[in-house]
């Protein structure tokens, strides 16, 4: 399985932005951890931040030839983005939107994302635990999670 992770604005400065809302990971250590759950679950792992929104937009459409499953935190770009909304709208796998924060308990700029009518799922207020659940969902989403997962972890309620 391929996933690509894409990080939208400003996440290049987590661990220092806002820590209070965000906590105090930083990108590089989200990255490092999942980067080990894709070697724990054989999946590859593409995984990348921008600043521009151009540039999230070739990356989303480049990742429809390279994944299978696409977790994007957009970032400040949810409330703003309809060129990376008709962007995701053409990813044929499925595509898993993340925020760090409850965005539905914040502030009225920030509690309505524009991007997510175009995704599978959205994972809101877990922090940076919030990526490995979308890449737990989107491997059980294609059978992939290792078998020596416990069965409640691999198969889930039934």
């Amino acid at each position: 399985m391929r996933i690509t992770i894409l990080n939208g604005p400003n996440l290049n400065l987590l661990g220092v932005r806002e820590p209070h809302i965000y906590g105090s990971t930083t990108l590089e250590s989200i990255r490092a951890s999942c980067e080990a759950f894709a070697r724990l679950a054989g999946a590859e792992l593409s995984f990348c931040q921008s600043n521009h929104e151009g540039v999230l937009v070739d990356r989303i459409q480049e990742a429809r030839g390279e994944a299978d499953a696409l977790i994007f935190n957009p970032a400040g770009y949810s409330f703003t983005s309809i060129a990376l909304y008709d962007a995701l709208k053409i990813f044929d796998g499925p595509i898993y939107e993340v925020h760090i924060s409850n965005i539905h308990a914040r502030d009225e700029l920030h509690r309505h994302s524009k991007l997510s009518s175009a995704v599978t799922a959205v994972i809101a207020g877990l922090g940076p635990y919030g990526y490995l659940v979308a890449m737990q969902a989107a491997l059980h989403a294609a059978g992939a999670l290792p078998a020596d997962l416990p069965e409640a972890l691999r198969v889930g309620p039934r």
